[in-house]
Order: structure tokens, then C-alpha cells, then sequence
């Protein structure tokens, strides 16, 4: 069996955000992790290794410096890395970012995907479910219990207000969520083996049937009008009521202004 895990390397908002003259982020000048949801799913697939010797592999798109996130999942358990980067897939929203790992996915074996619901930079939960689409795979989102059953997997997929177990035969595609599971450690012998673990590197050329309208901030349908790493709020409205009756009649008042109630 053959697992292709999708992780991404993320800012690590505890050191702060930067931001480039195009509103895109500034990745090169910020501290990174490895995005939560994308760890849970990454120690999904390895829990799956462990119980049938299936063969993990681990792609991310970004910057050079994202083969660090590649070798981190490989201390964690992962067999192989594949980092996709090229100056042309800078900038990419999530049409453009599915479509370039769609691309170099089609390059690869594999029975079952796995990505984060979410990156939490940017919070959509649409890359996942567009990868599936751009393969035509069946896609089981929000995934909070995977099973493995012959050549089926069996997803407990989670909702507000309850859960749904279903069932789809490999391949398919699972988005997972953060409480799937809590992720291992790395161990000393993963990490001597990451340090000399050989990632594969894939180019704009190794892409397979993409367009270069679909590619980078060009081929991103998806504009950002204005980013900022902080709102800053005013100082607000300040009164002082002669009674806590007058207090709560202006604040009532102020909330039918608004139309709150």
C-alpha cells in the first residue's frame, strides 16, 4: 500500500507575520512549522504503517527551505520526500497550489492520499478536496478516525452536531483534522536518517498536464486587496451612567441602533 501524505510548511505566527509589497506572504523571513491539521494526517498514514508496512510519502510545495519540513516527516516515519518549487508557483492561491500538486501527484503511485483539513494560514479547507477533484477521486473530508479495510478505507467524518462513518474504495482522498490524533516525536534515529535522506525535487517541467494560465500568482483567480499582520482597534466609546438603570437603557438603546436585537 502506498500513502502520499500532503504537508505544508507554515509561518509560525508566535514570531510574527511579514508580508511582500503584493499583500502575499513573505515565507523567506519567517519562522515555519509544520501546519497541525497536516501533522495529524501525516501520523495517520504512519499509524497505518506501522499496521500493514504501507510505504509513506511525504510532498510539499514552497520554497527551497521547505525540504526542512520534508525531513522532519521523515524522522517522524516517513519513507520518501518529493519538494515541489520553482519560481513560477510563487504567489499561488488554492486553485493554483491543487493544480501544481495535482500536477506532480500524477507522477507518483499511490492508494491513498491524505492532507490537513486546513492550512492555518489561510484557513480555506480547498486544497484537499481541489486535489481530488483535479485527479477525480472520491474525497471524504474532515476526517477525525480512519480505518483501513482490504482495499477500502473507512472514515469517521465529523459535523457540528454529530459524525458520519463512510466507506470508499482506494484510491480516494482524506482530509484530516488536527484531534485525529496526537503526533509522535521524532525520534533520534528518524532524525540521523533525515539528515541523510535523499528529497526528490520536482520543477515546472515535472508537472503533468497543467497549464502555465493555471501556475503562481498569475494563474491565481483568487486577488488580495489588502493584508496587514494586525487590526488595530480604536479606542471604543466611553460613558458614565448616573444609575445601572441608565447604563443598561443605553446599552439596549445601542444594540437596537444596530439592529442586534
Amino acid at each position: 500500500m502506498k500513502i502520499i501524505v500532503c504537508i505544508k510548511q507554515v509561518p509560525d505566527t508566535k514570531g510574527g507575520v511579514k508580508f511582500n509589497p503584493d499583500g502575499t506572504l513573505d515565507r523567506g523571513a519567517m519562522l515555519t512549522i509544520m501546519n497541525p491539521d497536516d501533522k495529524a494526517g501525516l501520523e495517520a498514514a504512519l499509524r497505518i504503517k506501522d499496521a500493514t508496512g504501507a510505504e509513506v510519502t511525504v510532498i510539499t510545495m514552497g520554497l527551497p527551505k521547505a525540504a526542512d519540513v520534508l525531513q522532519e516527516a521523515i524522522a517522524m516515519g516517513a519513507d520518501k520526500g518529493v519538494l515541489v518549487t520553482d519560481r513560477v508557483l510563487g504567489g499561488a492561491d488554492t486553485w493554483a497550489t491543487s493544480t501544481t500538486l495535482a500536477g506532480a501527484l500524477r507522477k507518483l503511485d499511490y492508494d491513498l492520499i491524505i492532507t490537513g483539513r486546513q492550512a492555518i494560514d489561510g484557513d480555506t479547507a480547498q486544497v484537499g478536496p481541489q486535489i481530488a477533484e483535479h485527479l477525480g477521486l472520491p474525497v471524504i473530508s474532515y476526517a477525525q478516525e480512519i480505518k483501513v479495510d482490504g482495499d477500502s478505507v473507512v472514515v469517521k467524518r465529523v459535523y457540528d452536531d454529530g459524525y458520519h462513518m463512510v466507506k470508499a474504495k482506494m484510491p480516494c482522498l482524506i482530509t484530516a483534522l488536527s484531534e485525529l490524533n496526537e503526533p509522535r516525536y521524532m525520534t533520534p534515529g528518524g532524525i540521523f536518517d533525515a539528515v541523510n535522506a535523499e528529497i526528490t525535487t520536482f520543477g515546472r517541467a515535472d508537472l503533468v498536464d497543467v497549464d502555465d494560465s493555471d501556475l503562481g500568482l498569475k494563474g491565481s483567480p483568487t486577488k488580495i486587496a489588502r493584508a496587514s499582520d494586525k487590526v488595530r482597534k480604536g479606542a471604543g466609546e466611553k460613558i458614565v451612567a448616573e444609575s445601572p438603570e441608565d447604563g443598561v437603557n443605553y446599552i439596549v438603546g445601542k444594540l437596537l441602533d444596530k439592529h442586534v436585537i
